[in-house]
């Protein structure tokens, strides 16, 4: 099975935000790991095939790779149920790991922006609520200088990588 791991410090429960979230049962410290994301590793076109299937219980990792869940059977121990924020408390460390961006308190439901690891010309209506929400979303939302420098250092490594290379290309 494509397990992914999520803390001890983390439950399951109905989030206001989107269906299910996680959420921190224990206060969690800054740089901590909350999740880790694992699964099968999936080409764009094998994520077509299997994407509805699957819950959106993927999490893209390169340009044309993802990593998650292939079949329904696989979903409940995969999926992480981390909703999307424009003001959130996780960030990634690598390509698959979600850690605090802040200390977290018990009851808060764990986030974070999905500008940190997609890549894809996806758009999509924000229902997150905070205040700095961004109404829309899209795939390419890494792009926006603003959220290069509040993100910096949680974005996915391969998002990292992109927004250091249009630096040195800028000058």
């Amino acid at each position: 099975m494509p397990d992914s791991y999520r803390s001890p410090k983390t439950a399951i429960r109905r989030s206001p935000i989107h269906g299910r979230g996680l959420f921190a049962i224990r206060s969690i410290a800054k740089g901590e790991i909350v999740a880790i994301k694992g699964g099968h590793i999936m080409a764009r076109e094998t994520l077509r095939r299997v994407r509805r299937r699957i819950a959106e219980s993927y999490m893209q990792v390169e340009d044309d790779f993802y990593v998650g869940a292939r079949r329904p059977s696989e979903i409940r121990r995969n999926k992480l149920f981390i909703n999307h924020s424009c003001e959130p408390n996780l960030g990634i460390r690598g390509q698959l790991t979600f850690v605090a961006l802040r200390p977290i308190e018990a009851g808060e439901e764990l986030t974070y922006d999905w500008a940190m690891e997609e890549n894809s010309p996806a758009a999509t209506r924000c229902a997150c609520g905070r205040a700095r929400c961004r109404k829309r979303l899209t795939g390419r939302d890494w792009t926006i200088p603003a959220l290069q420098r509040r993100y910096r250092g949680a974005f996915a490594a391969y998002l990292e990588e992109k927004i250091a290379a249009r630096k040195r290309r800028r000058g």
